[in-house]
């Protein structure tokens, strides 16, 4: 029987205006405290648990940081529409992988530990549908997808995300003990006193 393929998806595009109004500052590019920046350290956190990683990026300035790492860098000319055309631009590279399963991650959430990553795919290769982490009654990302959804992914357009499949079908949520599913970097205070954990 052939093994259960997961690829991790790492939406990287984004600009983060809350994070800096005046656009000077990409939190992507921002250091935590371990000296990585914020989606380099996102990515590794999935690469520790996944082969193949797709990582969105709207330009080159962290495309060749992902590659050191062994992920696949997309970048995408019109990551300006949004979420949505963002993740449904790295559907295709997902389908050529040969994918049974695809985990969605947020590259401004660098504190996710690699346990994690680890239960979503675990419920993904049992069969589970969509797949999401709850920490203390929140939902959280990544969110793991089988196979049954890659055409609506694909179908995605602008900034709506795939928030109404969650809506739609049905959810296994697994409750986990990582606040990381919940922690996001939106403002520059949120750099301070933080800690990737694995």
């Amino acid at each position: 029987m052939r093994q259960h393929t997961s690829v991790g998806i790492l939406l990287a595009a984004g600009v983060g205006k809350r994070f800096d109004p005046t656009g000077v500052r990409n939190k992507l590019v921002e250091l935590l405290d371990s000296g990585a920046p914020v989606a380099v350290q996102a990515a590794q956190n999935l690469r520790n648990v996944l082969s193949d990683v797709i990582a969105v990026v709207r330009s080159s300035e962290l495309a060749e940081q992902f590659t050191q790492l062994g992920c696949r860098p997309l970048i995408f000319a019109n990551a300006e529409q949004g979420m949505g055309a963002s993740l449904a631009y790295a559907m295709s590279v997902a389908d050529e992988l040969g994918a049974d399963s695809v985990l969605v991650a947020l590259a401004d959430m660098p504190y996710l530990r690699s346990g994690t990553i680890q239960q979503i795919v675990d419920a993904l290769s049992s069969g589970a549908d969509i797949v999401q982490p709850v920490f203390q009654d929140q939902a959280g990302h990544p969110v793991g997808f089988s196979k049954r959804h890659f055409s609506a992914l694909r179908a995605l357009t602008g900034e709506t995300g795939a928030r109404h499949l969650l809506r739609e079908f049905s959810v296994m949520q697994i409750s986990v003990d990582d606040p990381g599913v919940v922690q996001d970097i939106d403002y520059l205070t949120d750099l301070r006193g933080q800690h990737s954990q694995t």
